[in-house]
């Protein structure tokens, strides 16, 4: 394996093979733990003539995103997710487009643009509320991974489309995880078959890929169809009445198309994956979830949430940053450096892709306290304030963090609140899941847990 680092001897390989073949050895998190547990917190991986460096202190994590964002961007690292994902939408695209696309979606997601999708959240963890109660009478374990991503996507396809998701989320789940599975495989293995080639991989990302495009771009023709007055208010009614303030131009089809998918992904797959991990960490700090519950309780009672409530739930929030904290749902990122650099002693040439891990940054010991240790109260405000603040990044850093932060903590304090109101979870004896990244966080053996009524 061809390992570079600063102020260490290291070995060079002609082929990025040897990277590949350890990565798929170990995982992918679990390799890139190791390199920077025994490198350093700027290890330099030499990929036949290409560089990586893996970047996990802060001061590194500011410099990439905020001191020099014009040196580094998202070129060659996202040329699959491009051409594979989400096309032309915010995730992916760079540059001009990437501008006008920001600001034209940005007033979609303030925090009081996205309070107006509460009565869809609360309908749905109703939902959710009867369909758990089900399987605690039922007494066997449900995969929690699975449940999630059932909830988020029905939550995303009604706020997003205005659509009842019950006929469709079982082959929207599967036709995305499919998705993201094989980008992300493609991405980390430089050996692969040609899309072109009829493998079994190739060929189920092919008709995953068309079924989810198929049916986006059918739910943006039926809706042109229709006259502007009829349009329900939804994320894409709000899409398509964007118009650029130079040109006065809307979105075209395509682009339409694009921004679909990638809300449509990032909305589902990444907050799934935060409530999964969630009910995990609470099944094992037991003494977090009484707290939590407690004041839940306090404040819920019998009602629905409402937003007054949920100002009032302070640690129920501070319980999802901590899990965000240990389980990112995107434990890395990664740009390109379109300009040389040199920083840390370590000079940074031009093509070099620096991946950024916010999963080990946040267990840095340095800049956290007992790192492994779950513990919400790490998110007092007096503590928070103290703590360098890249340090902390689970939704990417800089004038690129992710758009739909907010969103994604406001569906999960409400579902979490609704949730947690009725229902302990607990593991399955004997189960240790095996934490693994394919595009997003997951467990290679799923996350079963069993569902007590409170």
């Amino acid at each position: 394996m061809t390992l570079a680092v600063r102020s260490l001897p290291h070995r060079r390989s002609r082929f990025a093979l040897d990277i590949a073949l350890e990565v798929k050895r170990q995982g992918t998190l679990q390799f890139f733990e190791s390199t920077w547990r025994r490198y350093g917190d700027l290890a330099h991986l030499q990929l036949g003539s290409k560089d990586m460096f893996l970047v996990v202190h802060p001061d590194h994590v500011r410099r990439v995103m905020v001191e020099q964002r014009d040196t580094y961007s998202k070129k060659a690292s996202y040329e699959g997710v491009r051409k594979l994902l989400l096309g032309d939408g915010l995730v992916a695209s760079t540059g001009s487009l990437w501008r006008r696309q920001r600001k034209l979606m940005a007033p979609f997601f303030t925090p009081r643009a996205i309070e107006t999708y509460l009565p869809i959240i609360v309908e749905d963890g109703a939902w959710f509320r009867e369909r758990w109660s089900a399987a605690a009478k039922q007494g066997e374990p449900l995969d929690i991974l699975t449940e999630m991503s059932v909830l988020t996507a029905s939550i995303i396809l009604k706020s997003m489309f205005s659509l009842e998701a019950d006929d469709t989320i079982a082959w929207v789940k599967h036709a995305v995880e499919t998705m993201i599975g094989f980008a992300s495989s493609r991405q980390m293995n430089p050996l692969h078959a040609p899309l072109w080639m009829p493998t079994p991989k190739n060929r189920a990302y092919l008709e995953a890929r068309n079924r989810v495009n198929q049916y986006i771009q059918g739910i943006i023709a039926e809706r042109q169809r229709q006259a502007p007055d009829e349009w329900p208010n939804d994320l894409l009614t709000r899409m398509m009445q964007a118009r650029d303030e130079e040109t006065g131009e809307p979105m075209s089809t395509v682009l339409l198309r694009d921004e679909a998918i990638t809300v449509f992904f990032a909305g589902h797959e990444t907050t799934a994956r935060t409530l999964s991990f969630l009910w995990y960490a609470l099944a094992n700090n037991p003494d977090v979830a009484e707290r939590m519950q407690a004041e839940i309780d306090s404040v819920l009672g019998d009602a629905a949430p409402t937003l007054d409530h949920l100002k009032q739930l302070p640690y129920t929030l501070q319980v999802i940053k901590e899990t965000l904290r240990l389980y990112p749902a995107a434990p890395m990122y990664a740009r390109d450096a379109v300009a040389s650099d040199e920083f840390a002693g370590i000079k940074v040439p031009v093509g070099s892709r620096m991946t950024i891990m916010p999963y080990l940054t946040h267990r840095h010991p340095d800049f956290w306290d007992k790192p492994l240790r779950f513990d919400p109260d790490r998110w007092l405000p007096e503590r928070e304030a103290l703590r360098h603040p890249f340090a902390y990044h689970p939704f990417a850093a800089g004038q690129r963090i992710c758009i739909g932060n907010n969103f994604s903590l406001f569906e999960s304090h409400v579902v979490v609140a609704m949730l947690a109101r009725h229902f302990a979870l607990r593991t399955v004896p004997n189960h240790t899941p095996q934490v693994w990244m394919d595009g997003t966080l997951g467990s290679r053996n799923g996350l079963p847990m069993f569902i007590t009524q409170r």
